[in-house]
């Protein structure tokens, strides 16, 4: 038997404005940031829509993180448009 495998991920790229920001991030936030990028690579659901667009918002109050993306059709890529942490 084969073993049972979690959730697939889709692949994260982020554009200009993130990585501006990321850029600016010391080496704690980015760890907390990694965590809810992980989190909205698994489960694109995360976050509030932004109305009248493609984005998400999700904010993770417990690591005081911010993360806007949207996802491909398919799912299989997230491109994050900005972030905060």
């Amino acid at each position: 038997m084969s073993p049972e495998h979690g959730p697939r991920r889709s692949r994260v790229i982020m554009v200009e404005p993130a990585l501006t920001q990321l850029a600016k991030l010391t080496a704690s936030e980015t760890h907390r940031l990694d965590r809810a990028i992980v989190a909205v690579s698994v489960n694109p659901e995360l976050g509030t829509e932004v109305p009248g667009t493609l984005l998400r918002d999700y904010v993770d109050a417990i690591d005081g993180v911010r993360v806007i993306f949207y996802v491909t059709a398919l799912r299989t890529v997230t491109i994050v448009a900005y972030v905060e942490a």
